[in-house]
């Protein structure tokens, strides 16, 4: 199993609309990544850092879990216009990415 994730830094004067991504982003997320090997989603609000009265680095986590390596690319190569152009319907922040193998250990 793959899991990308997609980390939306918080920094002075950003803005993040988790309702629209969680409502609306997501799930057109979901809908055109089925095809390519999405398993499932999960989306994190994030809401301290390790002190847990300090605020948190990110505004959100995204966790997509893929059957294969490239699903996460070949979903972005055939949906790129559709799926980036939405970035600016609920953030103003440039997301991080991040590309993992899972493994349970417990």
């Amino acid at each position: 199993m793959v899991r990308v994730t997609v980390l939306y830094p918080k920094q002075e004067g950003t803005h993040f609309d988790f309702d629209y991504y969680t409502d609306k982003h997501i799930p057109m997320l979901g809908e055109v990544a089925k095809p390519f090997g999405l398993e499932r989603a999960e989306v994190d609000r994030a809401v301290s850092g390790a002190d847990p009265n300090a605020d948190a680095p990110y505004f959100a986590l995204t966790h997509l879990y893929f059957r294969e390596t490239d699903g996460f690319s070949l979903t972005l190569r055939a949906h790129r216009d559709k799926l980036l152009g939405d970035i600016r319907n609920f953030t103003d922040v440039q997301p991080q990415i991040v590309t993992s193998e899972t493994h349970e250990v417990l």
